[in-house]
């Protein structure tokens, strides 16, 4: 340490770690070892490893578009799978996209705009190829309770201004999140809590058409009410249902007929199972033809009085281009129900596009997947869209249609374009109740099924109380409130299992492998009882004398407490008198790291006796928080003294100052409880650098030179055991001169082939710092380190 850095620490007060280094022997285990140190993480290093090299800024902006690694690769076969997948979503999302801008309270030819920008723009993001953007169910819904609150406080402002400036600032938002990869804040919402609020939303959805359905209008039973008051006031004005009802309830009769039909002819014959997947497929657009020309050979004669209730005029191309209008007037008229509407983005995104990575065997990437919707969403008010995001439906038709490449948008957006230019002639004659009907038909797949909700159970049975609660405040309240239910609630489950987190105390026990065609009470009892067997095939026996090899048996931890579900016959102990082994479970961090000491503390102090207990024959001159028992005397008491703690680290990534500060309060607590022996503290299967640097910051790792001083007289000098591995030259891939033998290693010799003549020596290397001999690699390395002390 430069001479500048200790001056300016002893101004401000500051005490330096000290150099161990110095302080620390060897001993006879590696007296033909290198030695090795560790040098500790800096400010620096820390810099270097989080901030972008110039190669990874290069890979990030190529990131950005990821068509570019596969659209010099396209061929004929991608372009026919591409076709035959966009043609067969361009049929399905036209009607959709009319019967979910009507769901958003928007003008019909606003789900057209928002289809088409969705497949126009994102395949240039796309790191999925089966997800479709576009309008969906949920986010409509949830858009049509934020324009009709929103034009309700502040009627200057139009619904589909609201909705553009919602889809803009919205894009905006998951932009930024994706451009900053933190795509993995979606990791944070697990997938009860997704199964809850697709649930919900279907529900929510599902219910609120069924009064078109009928063709009972919304000032008589008010379809954006809670779900359950819509339900009770559709039963209380039923008698207000009109003709709507026959063409609501046949074309939705008719859907999951073709769908059924379609399904189990597949399966019957399974020659022609893609030709009837067809049929089944483009059963939404068969439905709104056939009830389109039903409406035009029943109103073309009554225009002015339609016998139902019809689409009416859709405007002939894109008629609603222009920027958007964004101030902060028409922002405040929704921020309060942003945050609801950027998470149905990410969720509903997110969570399919992931699904259907993991079935058709590719990943995605979360962030440039947000970038994908961010932009889509930013561009497409320029158009005259709202927000758009993945849709569950059209993702499995286009999957399912055998779509090879992310460009099979660029077909479904010509079919969308033809049709806005085309055939808005066609959808004038489009009857509401069919469109209703299309809308409850495609919701119905999101209702999670009773047997998936079963599984759930039987993983986690908290989890599906949270899935429930979200469903029933959706029905009960509002989706908004389900999402922040189910999510507050997961969050907090997390939080408590961190806090709440239990370590267990391990005992030692060696096993033995033995195959299954052995497994007998004959063979377990040989094994056990004397670690012999007769039959040689077993692997580990010694096949002239039937004994167990002794290197076919190997240690094990166990916790003392069988928690894990091991065999409770199995009698653990902690491996040697006073010395404990303690296996965190779950990190350590601030906010466990009071209750991980609580119990070890506790543990100890119940199995261990003070080393020290002057006048322990009178009880009033006992600790007052002395747990033994009331009436004891030192010579009574058969317990062993604390000796040493090992703890395990492997689940421990990360530590923090509270957590390293409530281990500094327990070491000593646990040494006074010791005193005057002195207690030491081992750790195996530490992952982390910076861990090992907070630890060493707060005297672990080491021997002070205080302890040695401290130490009895005539007492033997404490030995540090350093776990050490044999490595060839060669591997090791170093020169140096091999002191023992004198001989030395040149480079040429190291690059040279090996041949059976020449002779590669083998050095012993120390795997970890010789500064730090109370960090060990392992358990085993750990408490041969604790018993070579005892």
């Amino acid at each position: 340490m430069a001479p500048w850095q200790n001056i300016a620490a002893k101004l401000l007060g500051i005490k330096l770690d000290q150099d161990v280094n110095e302080g620390v022997t060897r001993g006879e285990s590696i007296q033909s070892t290198d030695t090795y140190v560790e040098e500790e993480p800096t400010i620096v290093d820390w810099f270097e490893e989080h901030l972008p090299k110039r190669q990874q800024a290069i890979e990030f902006f190529t990131s950005l578009f990821p068509f570019l690694q596969w659209i010099g690769n396209y061929n004929l076969l991608w372009l026919t799978g591409d076709l035959i997948a966009g043609i067969t979503v361009g049929f399905v999302v036209v009607p959709q996209g009319m019967a979910y801008a009507l769901l958003a309270q928007l003008p019909a030819e606003y789900g057209l705009y928002s289809s088409f920008v969705g497949v126009m723009i994102y395949w240039f993001f796309a790191t999925s190829k089966d997800i479709t953007i576009g309008p969906v169910a949920v986010m409509s819904t949830l858009v049509g309770n934020i324009v009709i609150k929103a034009t309700a406080d502040h009627p200057e402002f139009t619904k589909p201004q609201v909705a553009s400036a919602l889809a803009l600032i919205c894009g905006s938002v998951v932009f930024a999140i994706g451009l900053f990869r933190l795509g993995f804040i979606v990791d944070y919402i697990p997938l009860p809590a997704i199964a809850a609020f697709m649930t919900g939303s279907a529900l929510n959805i599902a219910m609120g058409q069924i009064p078109g359905l009928f063709g009972i209008p919304s000032s008589i039973v008010n379809n954006r009410a809670e779900t359950y008051k819509v339900f009770i006031n559709f039963w209380k004005h039923i008698g207000a249902t009109k003709l709507d009802a026959a063409i609501g309830l046949t074309a939705l009769t008719m859907l999951y007929l073709i769908r059924i039909v379609a399904n189990q002819m597949g399966k019957r014959f399974p020659k022609y199972q893609r030709t009837w997947f067809f049929v089944s497929t483009l059963r939404t657009s068969f439905v709104i033809l056939l009830y389109t020309m039903i409406s035009w050979l029943v109103n073309r004669h009554r225009r002015s009085k339609p016998a139902f209730k019809i689409l009416l005029n859709v405007p002939k191309g894109f008629q609603h281009m222009g920027a958007p209008l964004l101030n902060g007037e028409i922002i405040k008229t929704f921020v309060s129900e942003l945050p609801a509407a950027i998470i149905v983005l990410l969720i509903e995104h997110i969570a399919i596009s992931k699904s259907f990575g993991r079935v058709n065997g590719y990943q995605i990437n979360p962030s440039q997947e947000l970038i994908a919707i961010g932009i889509t969403n930013i561009f497409g008010p320029f158009f005259g869209a709202y927000p758009a995001t993945g849709s569950f439906s059209r993702t499995a038709i286009k999957a399912k249609a055998g779509v090879r490449t992310p460009l099979a948008g660029v077909i479904t957006g010509i079919i969308v374009l033809l049709a806005t230019y085309l055939l808005t002639a066609v959808f004038y004659y489009i009857p509401n109740a069919a469109l209703a009907g299309v809308i409850i038909h495609a919701v119905g797949d999101l209702i999670t099924p009773p047997n998936v909700v079963y599984r759930f159970w039987r993983v986690s049975p908290v989890e599906v109380v949270i899935f429930f609660a979200g469903v029933f405040v959706s029905v009960f309240s509002s989706i908004e409130n389900g999402i922040y239910t189910t999510i507050a609630t997961s969050a907090a489950l997390l939080l408590f299992r961190i806090a709440k987190a239990r370590g267990h105390f391990l005992g030692r026990i060696r096993v033995q492998v033995v195959p299954s065609d052995n497994f007998s009470n004959e063979t377990l009892g040989n094994y056990g009882a004397t670690g012999k067997k007769a039959d040689p095939e077993i692997k580990g026996v010694n096949e002239r004398s039937g004994e167990a090899d002794e290197n076919s048996y190997h240690d094990v931890y166990l916790p003392i407490d069988h928690k894990d579900g091991s065999n409770p016959a199995i009698d653990l102990q902690s491996p040697f008198p006073g010395v404990f082994v303690f296996r965190f479970s779950e990190g350590y961090v601030y906010s466990n790291a009071a209750h991980y000491c609580d119990q070890l503390i506790d543990y100890v102090q119940l199995k261990c006796r003070r080393t020290s207990i002057d006048g322990s024959a009178r009880l009033g001159d006992r600790p007052w928080n002395d747990k033994g028992p009331r009436r004891l005397t030192l010579a009574d008491d058969h317990r062993p003294t604390l000796k040493a703690i090992i703890l395990d680290f492997s689940a421990v990534n990360n530590v923090d100052i509270t957590s390293v500060q409530t281990l500094i309060d327990t070491r000593n607590a646990l040494d006074r409880y010791a005193s005057p022996d002195r207690v030491d503290w081992h750790f195996a299967n530490i992952s982390n650098r910076w861990t090992k640097r907070a630890l060493t910051s707060a005297g672990f790792g080491y021997r002070s030179e205080e302890v040695g001083a401290n130490e009895p007289e005539g007492a033997e000098p404490w030995k540090p055991l350093y776990s050490v591995a044999e490595v060839s030259a060669r591997v090791a891939g170093i020169n140096y001169n091999d002191s023992e033998s004198g001989s030395s290693i040149k480079k040429t010799d190291l690059e040279a082939p090996p041949t059976s003549s020449s002779f590669i020596p083998k050095r012993r290397v120390l795997v970890h710092s010789i500064r730090r001999p109370l960090f060990h690699v392992d358990l085993n390395a750990a408490l041969l380190a604790v018993q070579e002390n005892l």
